[in-house]
């Protein structure tokens, strides 16, 4: 008898004759569609675009040289762009050629574009080349929202997070190793003119490539340019105990010239700066290490935790910056800051006598004194203590004013780690401070859009 080769499934039923919807792509289809069927309506891209066309982007179309009666293609509207950047990052997109491949592949990014094509060195380019305008954009939003009543600056609080440059710890250098450094540089330049202008070996090359050649050359020697330019004020910056501290490793490197580990401690605790980013700085990390960082401050309405206020800086420490971003809210809001919530990082005696001539209570516990027996004493006052100090330790002393405190890690660290984990700020992807402030100032628009888009419409 013939074996029967057919299979079956669990109930005994042949496959042989099963029916199956299977895919077709040779089908010609006529279809008729606009982009707006691309997302349905409420969509968070549709709230976002409703948002952009309501504010004033004059500060993007200044630059633009495609005028009536010019030569030349026309510009990419600013709000696609602007639009486009605030969408992926409340998906947490924050590169530039990612965001170029959903505007090919996904729908919302595609009725953003509206059918504008763009390229990522368009996209990258927006977003690192208008800060002003991107500071101006922030403070419109906050002002719309402070004048419909979502958002208040009665009471702020304030952080600092640390967030990995787009630099290498091998990219820090020493004096002596930046100069060596910007001598080859030349060299290389010049080698490549002389190579370019070669006829049998620029004929090899296009136009193109000679040009990125050229470019990139000379990009690498400005950078290290820069950061020679840079170590004097790095090493104006130091700290008192850092300049002994290096000045007796490079004693003792003097004195004992075999020393191996005498001249690694001295070649340490030299200034020094990065050939890829010169503004980043190395800088203790949230899990305890040290890494090329930037300094992102930034400030939250307690009530609503919406981003006020945003600064970047170059500076590990957080140390004197109160003050300076309470100016920084109130002028974006036309408020004023009554109550100002910190952690201990940031304070400086002197600060609460300017703050109480100012009519602002601040929030923020003494320093936890070393021996575990004391911890209590940190709320009586001191003898050195000015009468405004003497009322702050005594008022960080009451449960009412605990309570307060406790608002501060509620609000200001959350949106810290929403950011950095779901807006696209886990690391940079641009250099320099001024692209890293655009960077920041983006994600807290995105933010705020997101939290607060759809009542800025209504």
């Amino acid at each position: 008898m013939e074996k029967d080769t057919a299979c079956s499934d669990s109930n005994g039923h042949s496959n042989d004759n099963v029916r199956l919807r299977r895919a077709e792509r040779q089908q010609v289809l006529m279809q008729f569609a606009s982009c707006d069927e691309l997302i349905p309506p409420g969509h968070q891209a549709r709230v976002i675009w409703d948002v952009v066309q309501k504010l004033d982007l004059s500060l993007f179309h200044q630059p633009i040289k495609a005028r009536q009666s010019v030569c030349g293609r026309d510009a990419t509207d600013p709000a696609i762009l602007i639009s486009l950047w605030l969408y992926a990052n409340t998906r947490g997109v924050g590169s530039a050629r990612e965001l170029d491949r959903l505007c090919k592949e996904c729908k919302p990014y595609q009725w953003l574009c509206g059918g504008v094509s763009l390229n990522y060195h368009t996209i990258s380019d927006f977003r690192s080349g208008h800060g002003a305008a991107l500071n101006d954009l922030f403070t419109q939003v906050l002002a719309s929202l402070v004048d419909k009543e979502l958002v208040k600056v009665h009471r702020i609080s304030q952080d600092g997070t640390r967030v990995r440059a787009c630099a290498g710890a091998a990219s820090f250098r020493g004096n002596e190793r930046l100069d060596q450094l910007l001598i080859e540089a030349k060299q290389h330049v010049d080698d490549l003119e002389k190579l370019l202008e070669n006829p049998a070996e620029s004929a090899k090359l296009s136009a193109k490539q000679k040009s990125a050649r050229r470019r990139a050359a000379r990009e690498k020697q400005d950078r290290i340019g820069q950061a020679v330019a840079r170590l004097p004020e790095f090493k104006d910056r130091q700290t008192d105990r850092a300049k002994r501290e290096a000045a007796a490793a490079e004693a003792a490197a003097a004195a004992n010239p075999d020393d191996k580990k005498a001249a690694k401690k001295a070649k340490q605790a030299q200034v020094r700066a990065s050939t890829t980013d010169v503004d980043a700085r190395v800088m203790k990390m949230g899990n305890g290490g040290f890494n090329p960082a930037f300094n992102i401050q930034l400030a939250t309405d307690t009530e609503s935790r919406a981003i006020v206020g945003v600064d970047v800086i170059d500076v590990g420490s957080d140390m004197g910056l109160t003050e300076s971003m309470r100016e920084q809210v109130q002028e974006r809001s036309g408020g004023k800051v009554n109550e100002h919530l910190f952690d201990g990082g940031f304070l400086i005696l002197n600060e609460i006598d300017t703050a109480v001539e100012q009519g602002v209570t601040l929030y923020v516990h003494p320093k936890t004194p070393q021996d575990p027996n004391k911890l209590d004493q940190r709320y009586v006052p001191k003898s050195d203590d000015t009468p405004a100090q003497a009322q702050w330790r005594e008022r960080m002393g009451t449960q009412a004013a605990k309570e307060i405190y406790k608002e501060r890690a509620a609000t200001i660290e959350t949106v810290n780690a929403d950011l950095k984990t779901h807006r696209g700020l886990d690391g940079l992807r641009v250099r320099g401070l001024p692209k890293v402030k655009c960077v920041v100032l983006l994600c807290a628009l995105a933010y705020n859009l997101l939290h607060f888009g759809v009542q800025l419409i209504s």
